[in-house]
């Protein structure tokens, strides 16, 4: 269970292994797929939107170019039998959305018995959105091997306890791996917080994006925004509103067909519209490169939706700005908000304080041990009275979270950066102090497989 910030290589910590793994082990694909009508894929990576899925399935594709590994997606909203005929050519690795793959498997399309290697990407996010029953029939009810005779993977930014014990029905004995603000947001991103009542939102908006043209930065594609609304029926109307003021906007959210969607998303990538209003839709996963700006003008209703929509700026060590847009409604997000902005390092205004203690527990939510809470970023099995200790590097600060038991509990590495390269004293043993380097890096390789002299933290082989 692998919990990082927003942009810092999640899905190439999943990918890479993966390909990895296959091209070790050897395809398993069948040498004349034709005579076989089924898929037996070695890789699964479950994704909770088309677009993610599609995102992930172009990058593994990047990863595996020029190798014998075939990769493939599938998802809903896109013809059931072009995916089909996809499949029949033999895949490796295969991407999905739990809904189209349990039609497929019901449908002899698929088999999940050769599966090695199972990833959920930003899978609290898959566990809340109500895709917990498909899961628990795709892993427990159909034909893939057991937790043992399989490495599971689960990547986010966040993981608040109530889905860490969801999800560790979907694993054993597994490692808990937190690198960098887990669960918190990067301090690349500038958090500005702006009072605005409801009926002056729009007035409100345009005002700042005119702003933002005569500072050169929206209208290209190095200068893209995304706004984020809470309802389609709101995505909509304020797409209609920004065309009308003379703004090239378009909207994307969970009720526009998968062809519209697509295409929302190519025009904006490509900052031929640069501007996109988005339900969550677009909240998780999404690497746009070239968000400069994410307004949240309605507020989420949870802290770690909102770590997730400020993450499309900000990605692999650019900066970048998010600015909400908050009132009375919102008081209720108050004290995490300002907990958040003072992880990050950001100012936070005098009236946003105010409204935290307004809301009855800013005070108790302040004396609370930061670095020990950090919206998911801490292993539940270990409890809220566990004691941290914080280490930083050039690129990351980490907490020393422990699992396993008895005499053998290990640290995360104090001394990796984003993307999880370890450096010397990267295991802590509860009984015998740090490892040296020589030890760690032969502790590593023992347990992963994959390991060189420095050992891959994220992308390694740990089940």
């Amino acid at each position: 269970m692998a919990c990082a910030q927003t942009g810092s290589g999640k899905t190439a910590a999943f990918c890479l292994p993966i390909v990895f793994g296959v091209l070790r082990e050897g395809s398993k694909r069948e040498r004349h797929p034709s005579s076989r009508r089924t898929a037996c894929p070695s890789g699964l990576v479950l994704s909770p939107t088309r677009e993610l899925a599609c995102q992930i399935y172009e990058e593994a594709k990047k990863f595996a170019y020029q190798t014998v590994v075939k990769v493939a997606v599938a998802y809903g909203g896109a013809p059931f039998g072009q995916q089909v005929r996809t499949l029949e050519k033999g895949v490796d690795i295969l991407v999905a959305t739990p809904g189209r793959l349990v039609d497929m498997i019901e449908r002899d399309k698929v088999s999940l018995r050769k599966i090695r290697y199972f990833t959920m990407d930003e899978a609290d996010r898959m566990l809340d959105m109500g895709f917990e029953p498909q899961i628990r029939k795709i892993v427990e009810r159909m034909d893939m091997p057991p937790s043992g005779a399989r490495q599971t993977m689960l990547f986010s930014a966040t993981f608040p306890d109530d889905i860490q014990r969801l999800a560790s029905d979907f694993l054993s004995d597994y490692i808990f791996l937190a690198v960098g603000r887990v669960g918190s947001s990067t301090d690349l991103i500038a958090q500005k917080v702006e009072f605005v009542d409801d009926k002056d939102k729009r007035s409100f908006l345009v005002d700042l994006l005119h702003s933002q043209g005569k500072n050169g930065s929206v209208g290209s594609k190095q200068g893209l925004t995304l706004v984020f609304v809470e309802t389609k029926r709101g995505a909509d109307a304020l797409e209609n509103w920004l065309l009308r003021s003379g703004f090239h906007a378009i909207a994307i959210h969970g009720d526009k067909v998968q062809m519209e969607r697509e295409r929302a998303l190519r025009s904006f990538r490509s900052g031929a519209i640069p501007i996109m209003v988005a339900t969550d839709v677009a909240s998780r996963g999404l690497d746009i490169p070239h968000v400069a700006h994410v307004i949240n003008y309605d507020l989420p209703k949870s802290i770690d939706d909102y770590v997730h929509r400020i993450g499309r700026t900000g990605r692999a060590g650019k900066s970048g700005l998010a600015t909400a847009f908050f009132n009375g409604k919102n008081l209720s997000l108050a004290t995490a908000l300002v907990q958040l902005m003072q992880e990050a390092n950001q100012q936070v205004p005098s009236w946003l304080g105010e409204c935290a203690e307004q809301s009855g527990s800013h005070s108790h939510g302040l004396a609370r041990n930061r670095r020990a809470n950090r919206f998911g970023g801490n292993d539940f099995r270990r409890g809220p009275k566990s004691s941290n200790r914080s280490y930083s590097s050039s690129s990351s600060y980490r907490d020393a979270h422990t699992y396993g038991s008895g005499e053998n509990y290990y640290a995360d590495p104090p001394s990796t950066d984003v993307y999880g390269y370890a450096a010397a004293d990267s295991y802590l043993s509860a009984s015998h102090g740090y490892y040296d380097a020589a030890n760690n890096n032969s502790r590593a390789n023992e347990s992963d497989g994959y390991g060189t002299s420095h050992g891959s933290v994220m992308a390694s082989g740990w089940e």
